[in-house]
């Protein structure tokens, strides 16, 4: 199985691709969409659940997706269908680092996909460049809750506590306007979430010449989170306005 089969099995129950539970995607929505009339581009969009669900709560918005997987934007096209709303959605197959418009939004997303771009600050700057005056960034990273283990860094890589995360993206030269920290709760739904649909993929598909290797990997993938980074990650989502001067 390659890593877009595991992804999407494992995301069965959980479209959103990062901690966070249905109230918050809510509330970060609601805070870098004010108005529900504007813009939007999600780069590195996956499947597209921010982008659906952002319009399927205002009929007035706009928006756009950016994704290498062809696999993943079969999902957004299917999952806009459903809802109605793939007359205001544009989809580009096409790498988020390298995506170049010369349309600007109101809102760029980038959430859980900043390794795409070279890290936390390598995304701000590409969300700089598609950024409209006044516009807003809803971005979400992963950051070090505690000192993490050895093993725990070379699985997830560098990085910092939360209070260093934000003040770096002050340093750039961006303003804070809403943030949200995934609670233990959020954290570990998404997690049960994620292992236990794929494990009860495999379980179910006792024939299937890829159920072995599906469940071994929900035990490993399980067992990493609970023996090597349940205790030191955490998740921060900001929206961010660029600061004056």
């Amino acid at each position: 199985m390659n890593r877009e089969q595991i992804s999407r099995i494992a995301h069965t129950d959980h479209p959103i691709k990062s901690p966070l539970d249905d109230a918050s995607v809510d509330r970060l929505l609601n805070a870098g969409l004010p108005r529900g009339d504007e813009r939007a581009i999600d780069l590195g969009c996956g499947s597209g659940e921010w982008l659906v669900r952002a319009l399927a709560a205002r009929p007035g918005l706009l928006a756009e997706g950016v994704d290498v997987s062809d696999d993943a934007l079969s999902q957004a096209r299917q999952a806009a269908h459903d809802r109605g709303v793939t007359d205001r959605l544009i989809l580009h197959h096409q790498d988020a680092a390298s995506f170049a418009s010369t349309a600007r939004f109101d809102l760029v997303i980038s959430v859980g996909a900043t390794h795409a771009f070279g890290g936390l600050l390598p995304t701000l700057a590409a969300a700089r460049r598609h950024l409209a005056p006044g516009g807003r960034v809803l971005i979400g990273d992963g950051f070090w809750d505690r000192t993490p283990s050895p093993e725990a860094v070379d699985m997830l890589g560098e990085g910092t506590d939360l209070a260093t995360t934000v003040d770096r993206v002050v340093a750039d030269g961006w303003t804070p306007v809403h943030g949200h920290v995934s609670t233990r709760q959020e954290l570990d739904a998404y997690e049960w979430s994620c292992w236990g649909s794929l494990a009860s993929w495999a379980l179910g598909r006792p024939g299937d010449p890829d159920s072995a290797e599906a469940l071994a990997t929900a035990n490993l993938r399980r067992t990493e989170w609970l023996r090597v980074y349940r205790d030191t990650w955490g998740f921060v989502s900001l929206v961010l306005a660029r600061t004056p001067g």
